[in-house]
């Protein structure tokens, strides 16, 4: 079964690693799977990755997005609003009361892939929250501003080297510590956990570091998914934030990915409680890198 889903995964329009069964599963004593599969003419037709919770199924709480995987072909929005019936029809009969639904972004679409949300609509799904990611589209991407390009070049010029690296160990002690100072807060993973996901997707999940005579100043997990690079964990000790390394590390890792054929540079939201917060200056340092507002959203579907 976790092979055909996965197979399945991989073939629609809008899946990811994220939704494929040994990302799902790693966290599964966090979360009760049921996720559902629509089926039409005795084939797989849907999948919707999903968690439960008392009686709210969630489109998946472990995840950053869920939505309806669907196929490239032989799939319109006649099929998708027949499955959404399907699925709100199942889910009255197992006393499952609401539905929350994080949809994928269109970023991460292969192609055009929004039937869902009008299946939504047809059942008077609410939108709940929404969170602005700030994306390049690297086929005709915005130049670094004035300011970071002199200090992508600054840091250049002092030696910084920027690239992979294999140092999980040394980057989680320096993001668990920038996050504990600053925000009180763990990074969503343990470093077990990263290191887990990223020897079972070894071409999604990659570090990147920039360093100084050995010393790590800053780093970036990605994930890397087409058509998008995105950007997972990002942090710098003060000496990088000086130095500017994660300028430099930046204008490498939107380089590269356009040369590897990836359409967006994701790097990731802004927002806290649940879109409410707004990190202001955050966004506007994304912004001058080239980012441009994207959303990520959540919709809510009382089930009648």
């Amino acid at each position: 079964m976790s092979a055909r889903w996965d197979d399945f995964v991989r073939a629609s329009r809008n899946g990811t690693f994220l939704h494929q069964r040994g990302y799902m599963d790693y966290h599964s004593d966090r979360f009760t799977d049921c996720s559902l599969v629509a089926e039409r003419d005795g084939k797989w037709c849907a999948l919707l990755p999903a968690c439960i919770d008392g009686d709210t199924l969630y489109s998946h709480r472990g995840l950053t997005y869920g939505s309806w995987l669907v196929p490239l072909k032989h799939f319109d929005v006649t099929v998708m609003t027949e499955a959404m019936d399907a699925a709100v029809a199942w889910m009255r009969d197992n006393g499952i009361r609401r539905l929350v639904y994080k949809a994928v972004p269109h970023i991460y679409h292969r192609y055009p892939c929004e039937e869902d949300l009008y299946a939504l609509f047809c059942h008077h799904a609410a939108l709940v929250e929404t969170n602005i990611s700030t994306t390049i589209d690297l086929t005709c991407p915005l130049p670094l501003d004035r300011g970071n390009k002199s200090g992508a070049n600054a840091a250049r010029r002092a030696g910084i080297q920027v690239g992979p690296s294999d140092d999980w160990e040394g980057y989680w002690q320096l993001l668990t510590s920038l996050l504990g100072e600053r925000y009180g807060t763990r990074p969503v993973h343990t470093l077990d956990e990263m290191q887990l996901l990223q020897t079972q997707f070894p071409e999604h999940i990659k570090l990147y570091t920039a360093t100084l005579d050995g010393e790590l100043l800053a780093g970036v997990v990605m994930y890397l998914s087409m058509p998008v690079a995105h950007c997972q964990y990002i942090a710098a000790s003060p000496q990088g934030k000086e130095s500017k390394a994660l300028t430099l590390l930046f204008e490498h890792l939107i380089a590269e990915s356009a040369g590897q054929g990836y359409r967006y540079f994701d790097f990731g939201i802004s927002n806290e409680d649940h879109g409410r917060y707004l990190n202001q200056g955050l966004v506007r340092q994304k912004s001058r890198l080239g980012g441009r507002g994207i959303v990520y959203n959540t919709y809510e579907m009382e089930i009648l």
